[in-house]
């Protein structure tokens, strides 16, 4: 298992605005402009991100139609992971997350009054996750190089085939405890600002940009936060 904590993360107000469904940033007012700003500010001045990612990395035994067989015995139910690590060797089970105080944070201004700024800061919060996914993807082409292969795209339970209820077994396999992660009786993550994920290792395994990924999924017609393609 791996811990890696200490991580530097850099946001702009583009990806702000994203994660508030805002795709012109010239439709934006410019006193919520100066407010991110200020709010992006306070993030960093306050400590309110304390990024860390645990991982993990297991050989696969079998992969079959809509479920992968790890080295340990423990099974994966996932048709959608099942067609994107076919070729693959290992199986990376990563969770990242950005703490709990900046949800925190949000929690006081909704309670304080201020909608706005606890939506705003919702929104840089999400997109912190967005970036440390990102961090964590590199860190797996990493370790993915080091044994000659490639890394895969990530996916994640909670979309198309691949159930919320896979968190359960994904859990088992990596240490989020060290991290302050755990599952809530629904299977979401506590704190909320956190991500779960499982990257292929290999040889031959599917890779996609963030445009095609958001392409395939069902919600690619009305998702706020979907990137487009190029």
């Amino acid at each position: 298992m791996t811990i890696v904590s200490g991580i530097h993360i850099s946001l702009d107000k583009r990806q702000v605005l994203r994660r508030e469904g805002i795709r012109q940033q010239s439709s934006v007012k410019p006193e919520i402009m100066a407010l991110i700003d200020e709010l992006l500010a306070s993030t960093y001045d306050k400590h309110l991100l304390e990024p860390a990612i645990a991982y993990d990395v297991y050989a696969i035994s079998e992969v079959g139609h809509d479920s992968v067989q790890l080295d340990n015995s423990t099974e994966i139910r996932s048709a959608s992971l099942s067609s994107l690590i076919s070729g693959g060797r290992e199986l990376t089970v990563a969770v990242c997350t950005i703490g709990p105080k900046l949800e925190k944070q949000v929690t006081d201004y909704l309670g304080g009054r201020e909608p706005l700024r606890g939506l705003l800061l919702d929104g840089i919060g999400s997109a912190a996750v967005d970036s440390l996914v990102q961090e964590t993807c590199r860190l797996m082409q990493n370790e993915a190089s080091l044994r000659g292969y490639q890394s895969s795209s990530p996916i994640s339970p909670g979309i198309p085939g691949f159930p919320i209820t896979e968190q359960w077994p994904l859990f088992q396999l990596v240490p989020s405890e060290e991290i302050g992660v755990r599952l809530a009786p629904s299977g979401i993550m506590v704190p909320r600002k956190s991500a779960s994920m499982v990257i292929a290792l290999g040889e031959q395994v599917t890779v996609r940009k963030q445009g095609e990924a958001c392409a395939r999924c069902n919600l690619s017609k009305t998702c706020h936060y979907r990137l487009v393609a190029k």
